[in-house]
């Protein structure tokens, strides 16, 4: 932030992001306020929550927003939800294409920030392809999903149910509008994979499904779309056995469902936490470790320029890789014919070591504030991180100081520790270079 000649202020690109995301947040507080969003009065910290919430696409909640809000207060969480997943500025540029003005260099540094590019070059292209797919996978899933509702809930309901939870699923929100989740289609096949293949649509990242549109060919595509082609099929496939086995006999989450059922919750449950936050079965109810294994997933998140948060699955698989380099005793990080340059991996580090320190300083406060179980709350703050939404049950019982902590992680989540960071500090043109000198580590 700085002063230019007149006294004005000038906002760098991500330090003015920040400022138009949280006025979003202050403006989808105020709709949620209203009398005529809400089926009983909600706390001004409730309405903030929920808009945040929304904003970070998490899904967290301190009260059921099936039961609590109207049709127009749902109708603006899924707003909010839309806006906080494609990203504000990509809607500013869509409204500018509209009117058939000219897109300025200042809007295509924000659409760069925005969506973690490192050049504006093609920046428009990505955000008119963004848009086009977002909306054509939203609109074909409300339509197989209405074909399951509509039978079931009536055409008014069971449309609306299907809009709401294409746009939700999508965008990594978790947002849900029955109490249960999605529990009570633990075995339904056709809802678990639309909404699970939205999801991890959404997470991928966009510029990922633009590299496939447009290459139809994976040895044409780019390292970091391999990287997540890859790795995503992987985790998921490794989380889902590490699920099946840990809740296999677990009474209160595995055991009483039939094996097709095991298999389609283990699924779930294991691709899930890849900062979608919807739940098939009791989260508060399974086992220690498998809580801990799921921590550990929404911590890694999902794609660079996703609608998911995390440090990235592009961050964790180039750390992995440099500890591998190491053992090996290479100085240079080679991955899928490729080498990965100083500059990236010194940036994942930053990264992960920076959102490491401040889910501890929250961990710490909220287990000074809370009564509830240590793994519970670390949960919970990696959950509000992650921009995941999956809880163990506690989110409902914060305290005041706890909503506030769930809030800010939630935002930090959404913008990155890093970028966070940045503003906060100033940066300098390093223009003195000292001598090298080896200093004892391990």
């Amino acid at each position: 932030m700085e002063k230019k000649n007149g006294g004005k202020i000038q906002l760098s690109p991500p330090q003015l992001l920040v400022v138009v995301f949280l006025f979003s947040i202050v403006i989808g507080t105020f709709f949620l306020k209203l009398p005529f969003s809400t089926k009983e009065p909600i706390s001004w910290i409730d309405a903030l929550f929920t808009a945040t919430s929304a904003m970070t696409v998490t899904g967290l909640v301190t009260v059921d927003p099936g039961t609590v809000f109207t049709p127009f207060g749902q109708l603006v969480i899924a707003f909010l939800i839309q806006i906080g997943g494609l990203g504000i500025m990509s809607f500013a540029v869509l409204i500018i294409m509209v009117l058939g003005k000219k897109i300025g260099i200042k809007e295509r540094i924000l659409i760069q920030y925005q969506l973690n590019q490192t050049s504006i070059g093609g920046v428009i292209r990505l955000v008119k392809y963004l848009f086009i797919f977002s909306f054509l996978i939203e609109f074909v899933a409300m339509l197989i999903l209405s074909i399951k509702w509509v039978p079931q809930f009536g055409w008014e309901k069971g449309l609306f149910y299907s809009f709401f939870h294409a746009i939700s699923a999508y965008n990594n929100a978790g947002f849900a509008l029955w109490k249960d989740n999605l529990m009570q289609f633990v075995g339904d096949p056709v809802v678990i994979l639309v909404i699970s293949f939205l999801f991890i649509l959404g997470g991928i990242g966009f510029p990922v499904l633009v590299d496939i549109w447009t290459k139809k060919s994976f040895k044409k595509l780019s390292l970091h779309t391999k990287i997540m082609i890859i790795g995503t099929l992987i985790v998921n496939a490794a989380a889902t056995v590490f699920i099946l086995l840990i809740e296999f006999h677990n009474p209160k989450t595995l055991e009483p469902l039939t094996w097709g059922e095991k298999i389609l919750a283990a699924y779930f449950q294991a691709v899930s936490p890849r900062t979608a936050g919807f739940n098939s079965i009791d989260i508060g109810a399974m086992e220690d470790s498998s809580l801990f294994f799921i921590s550990l997933l929404m911590f890694i998140g999902a794609g660079s320029a996703s609608t998911g948060g995390g440090i990235k699955l592009s961050t964790a698989i180039v750390i992995i890789f440099s500890v591998l380099a190491f053992l090996k005793g290479r100085t240079e990080i080679n991955l899928l014919k490729r080498s990965i340059g100083a500059s990236t991996v010194i940036r994942a580090l930053a990264v992960t070591m920076s959102s490491i320190v401040f889910i501890i300083a929250a961990v710490l406060i909220l287990n000074i504030t809370e009564r509830q179980p240590f793994l519970h709350i670390l949960f919970e703050v990696v959950s509000a991180f992650g921009t995941t939404g999956l809880s163990a049950g506690i989110t409902g019982s914060l305290t005041f100081i706890g909503k506030i902590i769930i809030i800010f992680m939630m935002f930090l989540g959404k913008v990155g520790s890093l970028t966070l960071l940045f503003i906060l500090s100033s940066k300098e043109q390093q223009k003195i270079r000292y001598p090298s000198e080896d200093v004892l580590t391990g």
